[in-house]
C-alpha cells in the first residue's frame, strides 16, 4: 500500500523545485522598480551625485571656526549640566 505524503510536505517539495528552477534560469527579469527607473532614466537621466560633497576651497575661514564654536558650545552645555547636577546633589537633604 502506497502512503501519501501530507499536503504541506508536497507544497514544500514543489516550492523547492520551483526555487531551484528559478535560480538556474539564465536570464533573470529585473524588478518592477528597476524597470520603472530604467524607463524614467531613458528620457531623463539623473545627474551625477558625488560620494562626498565638494570640498570648501577656503583653507581658513568661517567653516573651520564654526566647528570650533559648535564644539565649545557642546562642551559648555555638558559642563553646565554637570555643575547643575552637582549643585542639586549638594543642596539635597541627606
Amino acid at each position: 500500500m502506497e502512503q501519501e505524503m501530507p499536503e504541506h510536505e508536497q507544497d514544500g517539495q514543489e516550492r523547492e523545485f520551483d526555487l531551484r528552477w528559478a535560480d538556474s534560469a539564465e536570464h533573470k527579469e529585473p524588478s518592477a522598480r528597476a524597470r520603472m527607473l530604467a524607463a524614467r532614466w531613458k528620457h531623463n537621466p539623473p545627474g551625477p551625485v558625488p560620494f562626498r560633497p565638494e570640498p570648501d576651497h577656503r583653507s581658513r575661514g568661517r567653516g573651520s571656526r564654526s566647528s570650533w564654536v559648535s564644539t565649545a558650545v557642546v562642551l559648555g552645555c555638558v559642563a553646565a549640566v554637570i555643575v547643575l547636577l552637582g549643585y542639586l546633589n549638594f543642596r539635597a537633604p541627606y
